[in-house]
C-alpha cells in the first residue's frame, strides 16, 4: 500500500451535484481497496484561464493509501468523467 495525494477540479454545478461526483470519487478509492485519509474541499475558485469553457471551478482534494493499480483505476475514471476539468494524481515519498 502507498500513500497517493489527488487534486482534481469539477466544473462548476449545484452543490448536490458536485457532492455527487466528490462521493463517486471517494466510494471509487474505498471499492478498489484504499482507504481516504484526509479530504479536503478547498471550494469554488477562479481559474488562471479557461478551461472548457469553464472560467471558475471547484477544487478537492484527497490523500488517500492504496495499491498502485487503484490509482489506475481513478485516473482512468477521471479522464472520462465529463464533470472533471484537471486533475493530478501525486505517490507521496517513503520517508
Amino acid at each position: 500500500m502507498r500513500k497517493y495525494e489527488v487534486v482534481f477540479i469539477i466544473r462548476p454545478m449545484e452543490e448536490e451535484a458536485t457532492n455527487a461526483v466528490i462521493e463517486k470519487f471517494s466510494n471509487l478509492i474505498v471499492a478498489n481497496g484504499g482507504t481516504i485519509d484526509k479530504e479536503d474541499r478547498w471550494g469554488k475558485k477562479r481559474l488562471a484561464y479557461e478551461i472548457k469553457d469553464c472560467t471558475d471551478g471547484f477544487y478537492c482534494l484527497f490523500e488517500y493509501t492504496a495499491e498502485p493499480a487503484c490509482s489506475a483505476e481513478l485516473d482512468r475514471v477521471m479522464k472520462i468523467t465529463d464533470e472533471v476539468l484537471k486533475h493530478m494524481i501525486v505517490r507521496e515519498d517513503e520517508k
